[in-house]
């Protein structure tokens, strides 16, 4: 069996490390401390009362963004830009502002409102139980 040569093998090095940053640049989960990108089970995420109909509230410690119409339906998205991964952190009014590329998106439906990104946020399932918000599976 023919052995590789030193450089062949210099050259495979030199990749891997390139290799492993662009999967693990491109990846939406994994166990790095982060808050996944949608709760994997229902989340309690505040009161009820925090918002109001025609608003929406951005919870940044679970990826979650929840909205109330003026007939005081809820709905929930993943806060996680469908363009690059990144965790919006800005909501104005009921814009979601992507700190990564400038992707923005509707909070009350989940449709991109300005591109990069090109696909709708994730909606969850959201109720309100005992005066408190529920989002996630299961919910």
């Amino acid at each position: 069996m023919p052995s590789a040569s030193r450089r062949t093998v210099l050259r495979g090095a030199a990749l891997t490390p390139v290799a492993g940053l662009a999967l693990t640049a491109c990846s939406g989960g994994g166990d790095d401390g982060r808050a996944p990108a949608t709760p994997t089970a229902p989340v309690e995420l505040g009161a009820e009362s925090e918002i109001a109909k025609g608003g929406a509230k951005l919870y940044r410690d679970r990826n979650v963004v929840v909205s109330r119409a003026e007939n005081g339906e809820l709905k929930a998205f993943s806060s996680i830009c469908t363009h690059a991964g990144c965790a919006i952190n800005k909501l104005q009014g009921t814009t979601l502002v992507c700190p990564c590329h400038g992707s923005e998106f509707d909070a009350a439906t989940g449709k991109v409102l300005q591109a990069p990104a090109t696909v709708p946020l994730h909606e969850l399932s959201v109720e309100a139980k005992d005066g408190k918000i529920v989002a996630g599976p299961g919910a």
